[in-house]
């Protein structure tokens, strides 16, 4: 793929992500809320701490999308790949919804797979258009992880001439 469509695809994973995360955490939050006042009871479980974790658990999660989200938008402002942590939140968030997707199947149907999948494929697609020798203008850039090894060239080697001879006196 051209650097043509990386940035798009960055913008839109970077707005479905965050979408994502406003509606996990708003959907958690509603039934936390749903659970605290019907005082909801799933095998003797307080109904206060079902509430409470609910609501928790839909802020960190919104955090985490919302996090991921900033990573790919980070990516399509600066134009680069992502690189040490915002490539860990998006490699993680590519597992999530795979496994989002296979569990989404059977309790919530085929439509929530589709977008689990989607998704993905997206995520992915951001990050494998961002090889390592190419950067936003086409020129050859380094390794930009932690060790600066010199940059990665496509050119062959140079021929190594066979040793000298000594002649001789």
């Amino acid at each position: 793929m051209g650097p043509v469509a990386r940035r798009p695809v960055a913008w839109v994973v970077a707005v479905v992500l965050f979408a994502e995360a406003f509606a996990v955490a708003g959907l958690n939050w509603f039934l936390g809320e749903l659970v605290h006042r019907q005082q909801m009871s799933l095998a003797g479980l307080d109904p206060n701490m079902m509430s409470t974790s609910s609501k928790v658990g839909g802020v960190v999660f919104g955090l985490y999308f919302a996090l991921c989200g900033l990573a790919a938008l980070l990516v399509a402002v600066r134009g680069r790949r992502p690189a040490g942590l915002g490539r860990a939140l998006l490699i993680s968030a590519a597992v999530v919804h795979g496994l989002l997707g296979a569990f989404a199947w059977g309790p919530v149907g085929w439509k929530a797979f589709l977008f689990m999948v989607a998704v993905l494929g997206l995520i992915v697609l951001l990050l494998m258009t961002y090889d390592r020798k190419e950067g936003p203008a086409g020129a050859a850039q380094g390794d930009d992880g932690p060790r600066g090894d010199a940059p990665v060239s496509d050119a062959p080697p140079a021929p190594v001439a066979p040793p000298v001879e000594p002649s001789a006196p």
